[in-house]
């Protein structure tokens, strides 16, 4: 049974799903790839980096030695030497040369200058209170250099390409027996009683233990599951025989000289045993995990009626209201037994969370909803009340959490939805709908 909320609200949606992860085989071509471009980016750095420094080392060198030399023949001689093929030397008030205006301003020391007309390498020193300005055009090293670092771009655009393409080879071959092995496990329902082992078809590496690990937890459920299937069998093969005893004898007494409160009684315990040899059916064929059968069906709108009659007086002399009511009319014929079972428990569950108002049982185009003016469901527990044995944090009286768990595994197997949420003002509604 489901454990109830005390406040009402509106129609609860459910809750948004998470975003799914990238697959794995995206992700591990994402990470070779970005490490390939870290890698790649950072070397490409560190190439223009150094092209840089060893250009201001040979450069800097040649001009701090041509300004040594000028100046020694300066303070020796007293004259300004010619520079040629080593830079052009500027001495404002000394050459009569006139200085490029990029070089008006004093600035001692080595400087790289670029401009529209090219790019300079400058040292400037004062000499005896006059500036010299060693300058030299590097217009052909920077294009050699701004050629070298477009190679390096492009090396290191065609790295992360070339890491694309053979992160995708490998990761195809990587992942390919992963996929492999998943699609084995997807496949196994489909396969007879015994299927072969997984681990069979791989090495004794990583992927060899994880198929022998889903082998042996393959043969635990096979084997947990045969055992519940029995239990089940045997228990409801025994239950029929005293059943049968139970259902005879009362019809035998009903036909007896009976009072009308004692008759009534037989009645019920003649319906009671009825019910159970209905049940046991239910268990007999959920145990053999049948598909849909093919029976002589009931409408919801039969079956609701059947159930109306049994709960009416009982939801009565509980002081709720039982409303009975046809929206529609849902297709096709449903497995009598099994329909029954699932509006019996929804009903049970309303009257057993339900303390005052009404409980409606409503047929649809779609099939058939139970709702109740109880206290609603925590939104945290839509989905787990449905799981064997759960009650929940308000759980009334002894039962045991089953009903509901035993109502959405005949959904399952016959191919109905079963879904519960909460009623806008109030209360609860459990909703089962047919796929035909």
């Amino acid at each position: 049974m489901a454990a109830r909320q005390s406040e009402p609200g509106q129609l609860k949606q459910p809750k948004q799903p998470k975003q799914p992860k990238q697959p794995l085989a995206r992700r591990i071509l994402l990470a070779f790839t970005l490490l390939t471009a870290l890698i790649a980016g950072a070397y490409a750095w560190g190439l223009v980096t150094i092209i840089h420094a060893v250009e201001e080392d040979l450069i800097g060198t040649e001009l701090r030695n041509g300004m040594a030399t000028a100046e020694a023949l300066y303070r020796s001689e007293r004259r300004i030497p010619d520079m040629s093929g080593g830079g052009t030397l500027y001495a404002p008030g000394l050459d009569g040369k006139t200085l490029p205006p990029e070089f008006a301003d004093p600035h001692p020391g080595y400087r790289e200058i670029i401009t529209a007309s090219g790019a300079w390498h400058a040292l400037e020193k004062e000499v005896d209170g006059h500036r010299f300005i060693l300058i030299r055009n590097q217009d052909a090293f920077e294009a050699h250099e701004n050629a070298m670092i477009r190679a390096v771009m492009i090396g290191l655009a065609l790295a992360v390409a070339l890491a694309f393409v053979i992160g995708r080879l490998v990761v195809r071959q990587v992942i390919h027996p992963v996929i492999r092995l998943a699609e084995q496990v997807r496949e196994r329902d489909r396969m007879p009683a015994q299927p072969p082992a997984l681990a069979a078809d791989y090495g004794d590496d990583e992927l060899g233990q994880l198929a022998h690990a889903f082998d042996l937890a393959f043969g635990r459920l096979a084997a947990a599951i045969e055992r519940e299937r029995l239990f089940t069998s045997d228990v409801s093969h025994e239950l029929r025989t005293p059943l049968m005893i139970v259902g005879t004898s009362a019809e035998l007494l009903a036909r007896g000289n009976l009072p009308e409160a004692a008759r009534r009684q037989v009645e019920r315990i003649g319906k009671a045993a009825a019910e159970m040899r209905e049940l046991v059916d239910v268990f007999l064929q959920l145990a053999r995990a049948q598909g849909p059968q093919q029976v002589a069906g009931q409408t919801p709108a039969e079956a609701a009626d059947e159930a109306a009659a049994v709960w009416r007086p009982e939801i009565a002399a509980r002081g709720l209201n039982f409303i009975l009511r046809q929206d529609g009319e849902a297709p096709g014929r449903w497995h009598p037994a099994l329909l029954r079972v699932v509006i019996n428990n929804l009903l049970r569950n309303a009257v057993h969370y339900t303390e005052a108002g009404e409980i409606r049982l409503i047929v649809d185009d779609g099939g058939f909803r139970v709702e109740d003016t109880g206290p609603g469901i925590p939104d945290h527990e839509i989905e787990a009340m449905f799981q064997p044995f759960f009650r929940g944090q308000r759980a009334r009286g002894e039962g045991l959490g089953l009903g509901l768990s035993l109502a959405r595994r005949i959904c399952e197997q016959q191919g109905w939805t079963i879904a519960a949420a909460n009623l806008e003002n109030g209360g609860s509604c459990f909703t089962v709908r047919t796929a035909g």
